[in-house]
């Protein structure tokens, strides 16, 4: 059997080739769909079908969402040295897409890649999903497309959402891609790395949880079972120093118990973990923060479990698994920004330092370099 990576490749390389035909022919093999990719003026009005609970659901989220996400948008910073200006400038990707996994619906999903999208100024989205068994998408997902002022939905999945965001096939091409999906999918992002850009390579789901004696054992539970509804391979570990609570979680099969000297051995193994969620409910879990330089999101207490974070309590939930704590961050609005040094010499400036680069340029034997340095006169002459 070919391997992951090769059947993956194969898929691209197809729709490349063959265009809308191939996406159609493999939306009917995989997402089991026939008919018209965008969403039809007439379909989006499925959201009407939601309750008036829904709605205010949605809204409240949204708007909690929005609210911490605002704080994160990157300032321009420009500054004179002498006559000289030197600065760093951010500005908007011009157009994004989102991709939602099917089955499971996850509205969630674009409620956490769409508004840090829209605050950055994002002037372009196009949202991925497969259809349901009905050839419809969720209409919580059409609620949240229409707050957040998104017009393109395309009724794709799989691999050839990824190729058809990437190549620009039955749509304008995007310049980056946002949202998790199975493994078919990473791969797939993993390939089209470099014809477009990549939030990340989102492995299974993962839980850590540091507890004391104080912790509640069937909140705990509950916690840690929490993240392995995300699938058979996400990952719960469960560090404590505490005899009785280590015993009780035992028998947990599902749960990895590690039973630690101290809580400061509980911080020392999480680290070496760097897990996604990193949850303490400890007597004082506020004096453990520092001490903590490896996980993608860390809760504190008894009142804030990984799930109240997935949806409600306002930081993003799209984080790095698999030890990609140690050198990479949580979704913000920055993902959704490009930025470009900014700088203007004076000429006192440029002939005080220019030698700096003459020898630099010289050492490193590029010759253009240094003429380019060395062909600047005080006084421009004229051509």
């Amino acid at each position: 059997m070919d391997s992951l990576e090769a059947q993956v490749r194969t898929v691209l390389n197809d729709l490349n080739a063959r265009g809308i035909h191939a996406l159609h022919e493999y939306g009917k093999k995989w997402d089991g769909y026939q008919g018209p990719l965008e969403l039809s003026s007439i379909e989006w009005e499925k959201r009407n079908a939601l309750s008036d609970l829904d709605r205010k659901t949605v809204r409240e989220i949204m708007d909690r969402i929005k609210r911490y996400h605002q704080r994160q948008m990157p300032q321009d910073d420009r500054y004179f040295e002498g006559d000289s200006l030197y600065g760093l400038i951010h500005r908007p990707i011009r157009r994004v897409g989102i991709y939602i996994p099917g089955g499971m619906p996850l509205p969630s999903t674009l409620i956490m890649t769409g508004i840090p999208a829209k605050i950055a100024g994002v002037s372009e989205i196009a949202v991925c999903t497969p259809p349901n068994s009905q050839g419809t998408i969720h209409p919580m997902i059409l609620e949240i497309a229409h707050h957040l002022g998104i017009a393109e939905m395309y009724k794709i999945g799989g691999i050839q959402a990824i190729g058809a965001m990437a190549f620009g096939i039955g749509m304008e091409k995007v310049d980056k891609i946002f949202g998790p999906g199975n493994r078919f999918v990473n791969e797939a992002k993993r390939q089209v790395y470099g014809h477009v850009g990549i939030d990340s390579l989102a492995g299974p789901s993962e839980i850590c949880v540091i507890a004391d004696h104080t912790a509640p054992s069937d909140w705990i539970r509950e916690d840690l079972l929490s993240q392995k509804e995300h699938g058979a391979d996400a990952k719960a570990w469960l560090l404590t120093d505490s005899f009785a609570l280590a015993e009780e979680f035992a028998q947990e099969e599902e749960i990895e118990v590690r039973l630690l000297p101290d809580i400061r051995a509980c911080v020392q193994q999480a680290n070496m973990i760097a897990p996604e969620h990193l949850q303490i409910v400890t007597e004082d879990p506020e004096q453990w923060v520092d001490f903590i330089q490896h996980a993608g999101a860390i809760y504190l207490g008894q009142y804030t479990p990984v799930p109240a974070a997935d949806y409600f309590l306002g930081s993003n939930h799209v984080l790095p698994t698999g030890g990609c704590a140690r050198f990479s961050s949580m979704l913000t609005v920055r993902d959704f920004c490009k930025s470009s040094a900014l700088a203007r010499l004076s000429q006192a400036d440029f002939f005080a330092h220019r030698a700096l680069g003459i020898h630099m340029a010289s050492e490193e034997g590029l010759e253009h370099h240094r003429k380019s340095l060395e062909i600047r006169e005080k006084e421009v002459q004229s051509t």
